[in-house]
């Protein structure tokens, strides 16, 4: 049988979320379709709580759907061993979250080079190719600092390295500016915009700016359980309005 999502990046159909636990049963959304071609820029919109950040875990196989089913670079995730979605994960996904998840106790460049090493390329090398790219995101003369000893923006810049050091086929970034000030957000935003343009990396971003969000190929908006074209209403009070996509 044909798998028809066998040229796209991530593809889901039918997906649904129910949250369970004996006393609360909640649904989140259902009966999501969604396909992401190579190289495409994609934000995700919506109030908080409408399942945003769910929605992007069970793209990237953090967690599982209660219906439905999710395919990243043509394979079917819950046809996968455990071992298997995370090789899968670790070779054609990277993740950028609101806070950087650097581990305190390792260099940036240590830290950007560890998804190379979970993949067993030698150290030496990983530590090069991690160098390389910290240099390209303006973090040349940070390579031995700690997280600790770097600034909110360029911690997050290291984090967008981290993601992209293995290559992916897609980075998913949920709220990756979220905690920065206006300019430094704006800066971290041109940067994954300019490595999509580089790398071909397809992008999925999660984010409450609809500025930001403006900026993207396409933007779809997560409302009463359903994922649809953002119809140029303001995704979240508070929030000032862009341009739709085109």
């Amino acid at each position: 049988m044909n798998n028809p999502h066998a040229n796209s990046v991530i593809a889901c159909q039918g997906l649904g979320k129910t949250f369970d636990d004996g006393r609360l049963h909640m649904q989140v959304f259902s009966s999501i379709d969604f396909t992401l071609a190579k190289g495409e820029r994609v934000a995700v919109v919506g109030a908080s709580g409408a399942g945003k950040s769910t929605f992007l875990h069970l793209l990237g196989g953090l967690d599982a759907p209660t219906t439905g089913e999710v395919w990243v670079a043509g394979q079917k995730m819950s046809g996968l061993s455990d071992a298997a979605r995370g090789k899968l994960r670790n070779e054609a996904l990277g993740f950028v979250y609101q806070f950087h998840h650097l581990l305190a106790e390792f260099t940036a460049q240590e830290n950007v080079a560890m998804p190379l090493m979970i993949r067993r390329m030698p150290r030496q090398q990983a530590l090069e190719v991690a160098a390389a790219l910290l240099k390209r995101v303006g973090l040349g003369e940070r390579l031995e600092h700690k997280p600790g000893e770097l600034s909110g923006g360029e911690r997050q810049r290291a984090a967008v390295a981290r993601a992209l050091v293995t290559r992916p086929a897609c980075v998913l970034a949920d709220e990756p500016t979220g905690n920065l000030d206006t300019r430094t957000a704006a800066t971290v935003f041109d940067l994954m915009l300019e490595l999509n343009r580089e790398l071909g990396t397809s992008l999925v971003v999660v984010t409450h700016d609809m500025r930001l969000a403006a900026r993207m190929d396409r933007i779809w908006q997560l409302e009463g359980g359903s994922l649809r074209p953002y119809d140029g209403a303001t995704a979240e009070a508070g929030t000032e309005a862009g341009a739709p996509a085109a």
